[in-house]
Parts: C-alpha cells; structure tokens; sequence
C-alpha cells in the first residue's frame, strides 16, 4: 500500500529523518509526505509518531500502486 500524508506546518530536515521509510515535500505550508506503508501496524505506528512529535496530520489518503 502506498499512502500520502500531509501534515500541517514545514517539517524540519531532523524531524523527516523520524520517517526514514517516507520521502517528502514541502509546499503551500505543509509537508507531504508519501511512501510505501506495509500494514495496518505499520500505519498506525506511522500516526503514533507524529503524534509523539506534536506534528497534526490534516490528510491521509491512500494511493493507486
């Protein structure tokens, strides 16, 4: 599974490096990050550790593979 994150604000260089598995991008305000996620575990750690870093997720959406 594929997925898009955006999260609210520009993340820093040292926070992208917390999700070494998701590239990303800045713009408009957010970061978007985006990346292969490999199960639902996987996922919801992904969300446990955006919010351990007080980071807002504003969308998720899955992606075509």
């Amino acid at each position: 599974m594929r997925y898009e994150i955006r999260i609210d604000g520009l993340m820093s260089e040292t926070l992208t490096k917390a999700f070494p598995e998701l590239d990303h991008v800045r713009m408009s305000g957010q970061t978007v990050l985006f990346g292969r996620v490999i199960d639902e575990a996987h996922l919801y750690g992904l969300l446990t550790r955006f919010q351990s870093l007080g980071l807002r997720v504003v969308e998720m959406r899955q992606l075509p593979e």
